[in-house]
Protein backbone atom coordinates (compact mmCIF):
# COMPACT_ATOMS: atom_id res chain seq x y z
CA UNK A 1 0.00 0.00 0.00
CA UNK A 2 1.35 3.29 -1.03
CA UNK A 3 1.58 5.73 1.95
CA UNK A 4 -0.19 9.49 1.00
CA UNK A 5 2.84 11.23 2.08
CA UNK A 6 4.74 8.97 -0.51
CA UNK A 7 2.66 10.26 -3.60
CA UNK A 8 3.11 13.40 -2.25
CA UNK A 9 6.72 13.58 -2.58
CA UNK A 10 7.02 15.92 -6.36
CA UNK A 11 4.38 18.30 -4.68
CA UNK A 12 6.59 18.79 -1.59
CA UNK A 13 9.78 18.56 -3.84
CA UNK A 14 7.93 21.48 -6.10
CA UNK A 15 6.82 23.73 -2.82
CA UNK A 16 10.10 23.56 -1.12
CA UNK A 17 11.89 24.41 -4.40
CA UNK A 18 9.21 28.05 -4.66
CA UNK A 19 9.99 28.89 -1.20
CA UNK A 20 13.93 28.01 -1.54
CA UNK A 21 13.97 30.38 -4.95
CA UNK A 22 12.35 33.33 -3.27
CA UNK A 23 13.88 32.59 0.29
CA UNK A 24 17.13 32.73 -1.10
CA UNK A 25 16.54 36.58 -2.20
CA UNK A 26 15.40 37.49 0.86
CA UNK A 27 16.98 35.71 3.94
CA UNK A 28 20.81 36.06 4.17
CA UNK A 29 20.72 33.70 6.48
CA UNK A 30 18.83 31.12 4.59
CA UNK A 31 20.87 27.78 4.67
CA UNK A 32 20.97 25.95 1.14
CA UNK A 33 23.27 22.93 2.69
CA UNK A 34 20.45 22.12 5.76
CA UNK A 35 17.98 21.89 2.82
CA UNK A 36 19.43 19.26 1.09
CA UNK A 37 20.69 17.84 4.43
CA UNK A 38 16.92 17.80 5.00
CA UNK A 39 15.83 16.05 1.96
CA UNK A 40 18.46 13.72 2.47
CA UNK A 41 16.67 12.76 5.65
CA UNK A 42 13.29 12.77 4.60
CA UNK A 43 14.46 10.20 2.00
CA UNK A 44 16.05 8.23 4.44
CA UNK A 45 12.89 8.42 6.60
CA UNK A 46 10.94 6.55 4.29
CA UNK A 47 13.19 3.96 3.18
CA UNK A 48 14.02 3.21 6.77
CA UNK A 49 9.75 3.74 7.37
CA UNK A 50 9.08 0.95 5.41
CA UNK A 51 11.51 -1.31 6.41
CA UNK A 52 9.79 -1.05 10.29
CA UNK A 53 6.18 -0.84 9.08
CA UNK A 54 6.46 -4.61 7.60
CA UNK A 55 6.99 -5.20 11.23
CA UNK A 56 4.93 -2.77 13.11
CA UNK A 57 2.06 -3.51 10.21
CA UNK A 58 2.00 -6.78 12.08
CA UNK A 59 1.10 -5.85 15.78
CA UNK A 60 -1.25 -3.70 14.44
CA UNK A 61 -2.83 -6.01 12.22
CA UNK A 62 -3.34 -8.75 15.24
CA UNK A 63 -4.80 -6.19 17.84
CA UNK A 64 -7.25 -5.74 14.86
CA UNK A 65 -8.43 -9.50 15.07
CA UNK A 66 -9.34 -8.06 18.51
CA UNK A 67 -11.40 -5.35 18.35
CA UNK A 68 -14.66 -6.04 19.31
CA UNK A 69 -16.25 -3.38 16.74
CA UNK A 70 -15.28 -3.12 13.05
CA UNK A 71 -15.57 0.06 12.30
CA UNK A 72 -17.30 0.49 8.80
CA UNK A 73 -14.88 2.44 6.09
CA UNK A 74 -17.44 2.65 3.83
CA UNK A 75 -19.52 5.12 6.14
CA UNK A 76 -18.32 8.96 6.42
CA UNK A 77 -18.81 9.24 10.49
CA UNK A 78 -16.23 6.04 10.71
CA UNK A 79 -13.66 8.00 8.92
CA UNK A 80 -14.63 11.40 11.06
CA UNK A 81 -14.24 9.49 14.14
CA UNK A 82 -10.69 8.21 13.00
CA UNK A 83 -9.65 11.71 11.89
CA UNK A 84 -9.99 13.03 15.62
CA UNK A 85 -8.75 9.72 16.81
CA UNK A 86 -5.44 9.79 15.07
CA UNK A 87 -4.94 13.43 15.61
CA UNK A 88 -5.54 12.53 19.41
CA UNK A 89 -2.86 9.89 19.38
CA UNK A 90 -1.06 11.84 17.65
CA UNK A 91 -0.70 14.80 20.31
CA UNK A 92 0.33 12.48 22.87
CA UNK A 93 2.86 10.86 21.19
CA UNK A 94 4.16 14.53 19.93
CA UNK A 95 3.87 15.51 23.47
CA UNK A 96 5.71 12.64 25.26
CA UNK A 97 8.34 12.62 22.25
CA UNK A 98 9.40 15.80 24.03
CA UNK A 99 8.72 15.00 27.55
CA UNK A 100 11.00 11.68 28.02
CA UNK A 101 14.35 11.37 26.51
CA UNK A 102 14.02 7.63 24.88
CA UNK A 103 11.23 9.12 22.33
CA UNK A 104 13.44 12.67 22.45
CA UNK A 105 16.47 10.56 20.99
CA UNK A 106 14.08 10.49 17.57
CA UNK A 107 12.47 13.75 17.28
CA UNK A 108 15.17 15.83 18.01
CA UNK A 109 16.14 14.87 14.31
CA UNK A 110 13.37 17.40 13.60
CA UNK A 111 14.04 19.83 15.64
CA UNK A 112 17.94 19.74 15.03
CA UNK A 113 17.69 22.76 12.11
CA UNK A 114 18.02 26.20 13.18
CA UNK A 115 15.96 27.12 9.83
CA UNK A 116 12.73 27.13 10.14
CA UNK A 117 11.52 26.21 6.28
CA UNK A 118 9.16 23.34 4.22
CA UNK A 119 12.15 21.58 4.17
CA UNK A 120 12.30 20.97 8.01
CA UNK A 121 9.33 19.44 7.70
CA UNK A 122 10.64 16.48 6.05
CA UNK A 123 14.01 16.46 7.87
CA UNK A 124 12.94 13.15 9.90
CA UNK A 125 14.38 10.46 12.25
CA UNK A 126 15.53 7.94 10.10
CA UNK A 127 14.71 5.17 13.33
CA UNK A 128 11.75 6.60 14.37
CA UNK A 129 9.61 3.06 13.11
CA UNK A 130 11.13 2.07 16.17
CA UNK A 131 8.70 3.00 19.15
CA UNK A 132 6.51 5.56 17.83
CA UNK A 133 4.04 2.99 16.44
CA UNK A 134 3.02 2.02 19.62
CA UNK A 135 1.21 5.15 19.99
CA UNK A 136 -1.10 4.28 17.31
CA UNK A 137 -2.28 0.31 18.78
CA UNK A 138 -5.82 1.85 19.98
CA UNK A 139 -7.05 2.84 16.65
CA UNK A 140 -6.47 -0.73 16.11
CA UNK A 141 -8.24 -1.92 19.12
CA UNK A 142 -11.30 0.59 17.90
CA UNK A 143 -12.17 -1.51 15.10
CA UNK A 144 -10.04 0.89 12.23
CA UNK A 145 -8.58 -1.06 10.04
CA UNK A 146 -4.60 -0.69 8.73
CA UNK A 147 -5.33 0.66 5.11
CA UNK A 148 -7.81 3.17 6.78
CA UNK A 149 -5.14 4.24 9.42
CA UNK A 150 -2.23 4.11 7.08
CA UNK A 151 -4.60 6.55 4.98
CA UNK A 152 -5.90 9.10 7.31
CA UNK A 153 -2.16 9.04 9.24
CA UNK A 154 -0.65 10.22 6.07
CA UNK A 155 -3.19 12.96 5.11
CA UNK A 156 -2.58 14.22 8.80
CA UNK A 157 0.99 14.60 8.07
CA UNK A 158 0.81 16.07 4.81
CA UNK A 159 -1.53 18.73 6.28
CA UNK A 160 1.42 19.56 8.59
CA UNK A 161 4.24 19.97 6.02
CA UNK A 162 2.92 23.52 5.14
CA UNK A 163 2.96 24.80 8.60
CA UNK A 164 6.63 24.48 8.61
CA UNK A 165 6.95 27.97 7.04
CA UNK A 166 7.81 31.98 7.61
CA UNK A 167 6.31 33.04 4.76
CA UNK A 168 2.66 32.84 6.21
CA UNK A 169 2.40 35.38 9.22
CA UNK A 170 -0.90 34.56 10.33
CA UNK A 171 -4.56 32.97 9.17
CA UNK A 172 -7.83 34.03 10.17
CA UNK A 173 -8.76 34.56 13.81
CA UNK A 174 -11.52 31.29 13.75
CA UNK A 175 -9.01 29.45 12.23
CA UNK A 176 -6.22 30.17 14.54
CA UNK A 177 -8.05 29.57 17.20
CA UNK A 178 -9.47 25.32 15.90
CA UNK A 179 -6.24 24.74 13.49
CA UNK A 180 -2.73 23.96 13.46
CA UNK A 181 -1.17 26.85 11.79
CA UNK A 182 2.73 28.10 10.93
CA UNK A 183 1.96 30.65 13.69
CA UNK A 184 1.50 27.90 16.29
CA UNK A 185 4.03 25.40 14.83
CA UNK A 186 7.04 27.97 14.48
CA UNK A 187 5.88 28.06 18.71
CA UNK A 188 6.89 24.66 18.94
CA UNK A 189 10.20 25.01 16.92
CA UNK A 190 11.42 27.83 19.34
CA UNK A 191 13.71 27.45 21.56
CA UNK A 192 12.85 30.76 23.33
CA UNK A 193 11.90 30.11 27.33
CA UNK A 194 8.17 30.60 26.25
CA UNK A 195 7.85 28.24 23.29
CA UNK A 196 9.98 25.19 24.92
CA UNK A 197 7.90 22.12 24.69
CA UNK A 198 4.53 24.10 23.59
CA UNK A 199 2.13 23.53 20.91
CA UNK A 200 1.70 19.32 19.95
CA UNK A 201 -0.71 19.74 17.70
CA UNK A 202 -0.99 17.97 14.17
CA UNK A 203 -3.75 19.20 12.90
CA UNK A 204 -5.97 20.80 15.72
CA UNK A 205 -4.82 23.27 17.95
CA UNK A 206 -7.59 22.58 20.58
CA UNK A 207 -6.05 19.62 22.02
CA UNK A 208 -2.98 21.85 23.08
CA UNK A 209 -5.81 24.52 24.54
CA UNK A 210 -7.73 21.48 26.33
CA UNK A 211 -4.08 20.50 27.59
CA UNK A 212 -2.14 23.48 28.91
CA UNK A 213 0.25 23.19 26.67
CA UNK A 214 -0.42 25.97 24.09
CA UNK A 215 1.35 29.56 23.64
CA UNK A 216 0.68 32.50 21.04
CA UNK A 217 3.47 33.22 19.35
CA UNK A 218 4.35 36.78 20.66
CA UNK A 219 8.09 37.26 19.96
CA UNK A 220 10.59 35.99 17.19
CA UNK A 221 11.36 32.78 17.27
CA UNK A 222 14.59 31.52 17.80
CA UNK A 223 14.87 28.22 16.04
CA UNK A 224 16.88 24.62 17.03
CA UNK A 225 17.54 22.71 19.94
CA UNK A 226 19.19 23.88 23.35
CA UNK A 227 22.42 21.90 22.83
CA UNK A 228 22.94 22.87 18.88
CA UNK A 229 25.02 20.23 16.75
CA UNK A 230 25.86 22.46 13.86
CA UNK A 231 26.61 19.40 11.59
CA UNK A 232 25.31 18.33 8.30
CA UNK A 233 26.30 14.64 8.99
CA UNK A 234 23.36 12.33 8.29
CA UNK A 235 24.05 9.96 10.49
CA UNK A 236 25.36 12.07 13.30
CA UNK A 237 22.34 13.96 13.29
CA UNK A 238 20.10 10.69 13.40
CA UNK A 239 22.28 9.28 16.12
CA UNK A 240 23.76 12.73 18.88
CA UNK A 241 20.61 12.10 20.91
CA UNK A 242 21.79 9.05 21.89
CA UNK A 243 25.05 9.78 21.82
CA UNK A 244 24.73 11.70 25.02
CA UNK A 245 22.41 9.90 26.69
CA UNK A 246 24.84 7.22 26.81
CA UNK A 247 27.49 9.61 28.33
CA UNK A 248 24.88 10.79 30.84
CA UNK A 249 24.37 7.20 32.25
CA UNK A 250 27.77 6.49 32.32
CA UNK A 251 28.50 9.22 35.17
CA UNK A 252 25.47 7.46 37.10
CA UNK A 253 26.01 4.76 39.10
CA UNK A 254 22.91 3.14 39.85
CA UNK A 255 20.82 1.18 37.65
CA UNK A 256 17.64 3.44 38.85
CA UNK A 257 19.81 6.56 37.94
CA UNK A 258 20.43 5.32 34.62
CA UNK A 259 16.62 4.46 33.91
CA UNK A 260 15.88 8.38 34.86
CA UNK A 261 18.71 9.04 31.99
CA UNK A 262 17.17 7.54 29.65
CA UNK A 263 13.33 7.65 30.31
CA UNK A 264 13.10 10.90 31.99
CA UNK A 265 12.70 14.19 31.01
CA UNK A 266 15.21 14.93 27.89
CA UNK A 267 16.88 18.08 29.69
CA UNK A 268 16.52 16.57 33.34
CA UNK A 269 19.50 16.91 35.67
CA UNK A 270 19.52 14.89 38.70
CA UNK A 271 21.60 14.86 41.46
CA UNK A 272 21.44 10.09 42.19
CA UNK A 273 21.33 9.13 45.25
CA UNK A 274 23.66 6.42 46.11
CA UNK A 275 23.96 4.14 49.36
CA UNK A 276 26.49 3.67 50.66
CA UNK A 277 27.23 0.91 53.11
CA UNK A 278 30.59 0.54 55.52
CA UNK A 279 31.52 -2.85 56.70
CA UNK A 280 32.19 -2.43 60.63
CA UNK A 281 34.68 -4.80 61.92
CA UNK A 282 33.55 -5.75 65.84
CA UNK A 283 36.12 -6.50 67.86
CA UNK A 284 35.57 -9.11 70.65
Amino acid sequence: MLKPTVIAIPIFALLIALETYLSVRKEATYDRKDVWTNIALGFGSVAWGAVFGLFTGIFYVTLYEFAPYKMPMNMWWAWLILLFVDDFAYYWFHRISHEVRFFWNFHVVHHSSNQYNLSVAVRQSWFSGIAHWVFYLPAALLGFPLWAFATMHGFNLIYQFWIHTKTIEKMPAWFEYIFNTPSHHRVHHGVNNPYLDKNYAGIFIFWDRMFGSFVEETEEVRYGIIKPIDSYNWFWINTHGWVETWDAMKTKKTFYGKLRCLFGAPAMDFEEKVLLTTNINKQT
